[in-house]
């Protein structure tokens, strides 16, 4: 996962992975680009927030395995304000999961504080799920990202939010 600074951070950018998820570490360091997690990533520069099982293995980020009903969420010890967020995610077809930016607090995270680009092929409201930002982008049709690698691009620069999975906006 990279992200790519357009000026001073300001904001937190948080990342919510709950149920079977994954994302691979990159070595590439382009200029510009900041990589938040690689090939010698440890989780020190995040907070975790919740308990679910975090940890790096396989060559990917990883939580499988949640301790209590509440979510969990790796959050990013820097702020971003507008920035680019280039993330290659598996999921479990059941998983509820997301990538949360621009939080108002670092630890109450959610779609009321924050905005939630959502990864859940199986919500009840499939108008704000995988590929919607939450409360605020609908999608239709929703994408479908269970049992697959796929490619979330966020966009957030200024009052621009833009999302594509696998290439589509």
């Amino acid at each position: 996962m990279r992200i790519k600074n357009f000026s001073t951070p300001l904001l937190l950018g948080a990342l919510l992975l709950s149920g079977c998820a994954q994302i691979p570490l990159s070595g590439q360091a382009d200029a510009g680009w900041t990589t938040l997690f690689d090939s010698q990533s440890n989780l020190n520069s995040w907070t975790l927030v919740g308990d679910a099982n975090w940890r790096i293995q396989d060559g990917a980020v990883q939580a499988d395995f949640l301790r209590s009903k509440s979510p969990s969420y790796l959050v990013t010890k820097k702020t971003y304000q507008n920035m680019e967020i280039r993330a290659e995610v598996w999921v479990d077809s059941e998983t509820n999961s997301g990538i949360f930016i621009r939080c108002q607090d670092p630890v109450k995270v959610g779609a009321d504080n924050c905005y939630e680009v959502n990864i859940w092929d199986t919500r009840p409201d499939p108008s704000y799920g995988t590929g919607a930002i939450v409360d605020v982008a609908k999608v239709s049709p929703m994408p479908r990202a269970g049992g697959q690698w796929n490619v979330m691009e966020i966009i957030a620069k200024g009052d621009m939010l833009t999302v594509k999975l696998n290439g589509a906006v």
